[in-house]
């Protein structure tokens, strides 16, 4: 691949456009919208909505489909979820390419982290100015600059910005996996690391949340007419945990306990709430039954358990169409003068849910920084202008066919028989790459993961 004259028109459009890409991250982010701050999301909406306005494609807010939550006390109650914002151009057009992000952060309305400031260093820190508040601004700048490109009626967009990402998705998993099936190629804009390093394979995660009911009875004249379920929480937990060490990627996290009231009073209710993370589909079935055989019986007499949730991401391994597309990245990345190397993650991602729709993506695509999900969270502003100029050269290189769409969804959905080398999924999928040249193994691109990715 060789960067063309029309593709230097756009990348020079990026490079003007530097001091808008970074403003509006931070306006974005002095935006509370957290998760659970219907006001702050919508908020943020209509100003995402308003910059989406800008470019020549349809927006329109899609409804998000409703979920069930579980209070504390074991209340389990439907909830509605913000809109998500769609953005579409050129729908018939034979290449496909599916943009995600997300506009809620993990920061509450009371958080006291608010602002955008700059550190002594340089970097922004502020709360989703990396996750993904930056990200998002990144991948509107590389649009506009796609679309001055003479190539771009053959690709079509669609972007989806979803409200519900840092809860696992709940509300907006069904319009993932119907972009997901219908896409050639998808970029999501988590962030990378702080040096660049992308997300490569990823776990699966899944959500739990087991309601434990028994009977109250007074602790003194009445204990053995109760039912403890605090006490079967936490015999229940302990059997959860004890799954650790037990089958090689797996993990069970028990997060939180909570039930129970006056110390004089045997506790009617408990709610355990647990993440699970595993390697492969093989370990997702292994713990999927494990728990159920757990869940099945109750640890005593007198209480019934409740479970709730599930497998909320599928695992995303580095197959042959994750390997070839990570290596046109790599390539892309070289004629810009950017070093793109990958590590595996123990995080899940929106990346995960277009994964398993069939769809090979790249989910940190977004900017450098890191410390995300705590007060410290940075990026740093080069990173911007250079992250866009990447997703734009991808995306002209997706239109001149040096990156071959077709074949990585065809990689995806018809894998070659196991045992097969890189190299060949890597020549597919990039026609100027030359037959005598050989692809590096995925090993040799991981480098050692030095910061947290998402």
């Amino acid at each position: 691949m060789r960067i063309l004259p029309q593709d230097h028109a756009a990348l020079d459009l990026v490079g003007r456009g530097a001091a808008v890409l970074i403003d509006r991250a931070v306006a974005w982010s002095n935006v509370n919208s957290g998760s659970d701050n219907p006001d702050g999301l919508n908020d943020m909406l209509a100003l995402l909505e308003a910059e989406a306005g800008r470019l020549p494609a349809e927006v329109a807010r899609i409804p998000t489909q409703g979920f069930s939550t579980v209070a504390d006390d074991g209340t389990v109650s439907p909830q509605a979820r913000a809109d998500a914002l769609k953005i579409t151009a050129r729908p018939d057009a034979p290449i496909q390419v599916v943009l995600t992000g997300h506009y809620d952060t993990v920061y509450p309305a009371d958080s006291a982290f608010q602002t955008v400031v700059n550190r002594p260093d340089g970097a922004l820190n502020g709360p989703g100015i990396a996750d993904m508040k930056g990200g998002i601004s990144v991948m509107l700048g590389a649009l506009a600059a796609f679309e001055t490109h003479p190539a771009r009626d053959g690709v079509g967009w669609t972007v989806l910005l979803s409200p519900d990402e840092e809860i696992g998705s709940p509300a907006s998993a069904p319009l993932l996996a119907e972009l997901g099936a219908r896409g050639h190629v998808g970029m999501t804009y988590e962030p990378a690391l702080a040096d660049g390093t992308l997300a490569g394979a990823r776990k699966g995660s899944g959500n739990f949340h087991l309601i434990v009911s028994g009977k109250a009875a007074h602790a003194g004249r009445a204990f053995h007419e109760g039912a403890n379920a605090v006490a079967g929480a936490a015999i229940v937990a302990a059997s959860l945990h004890a799954l650790n060490g037990r089958r090689e990627g797996v993990t069970v996290n028990v997060a939180r306990i909570s039930g129970g009231g006056a110390l004089n009073v045997v506790a009617d209710n408990a709610v355990v709430r647990f993440n699970v993370r595993v390697p492969d589909a093989r370990a997702a079935a292994w713990i999927t039954d494990a728990i159920a055989e757990i869940v099945a019986s109750p640890p005593f007499d007198g209480l019934t358990l409740d479970l709730h949730g599930g497998m909320t991401r599928a695992p995303k391994p580095m197959d042959a169409s994750q390997t070839a597309l990570f290596e046109a990245v790599r390539e892309t990345g070289a004629l810009l003068g950017q070093t793109i190397a990958w590590s595996p993650s123990g995080g899940v991602c929106e990346g995960n849910n277009l994964h398993a729709a069939g769809l090979p993506n790249i989910d940190t695509l977004g900017v450098r920084g890191g410390l995300i999900h705590s007060p410290e969270e940075f990026a740093w502003p080069d990173s911007f202008v250079e992250r866009a100029r990447l997703s734009t050269l991808m995306l002209c290189k997706i239109a001149s066919g040096e990156i071959d769409a077709l074949k990585l969804k065809s990689l995806r959905l018809n894998p070659p028989p196991s045992g097969e080398g890189d190299r060949e999924a890597v020549e597919g999928a990039n026609p100027g790459h030359g037959s005598s040249r050989q692809a590096p193994s995925v090993a040799a691109r991981h480098l050692p993961q030095r910061g947290r990715i998402p």
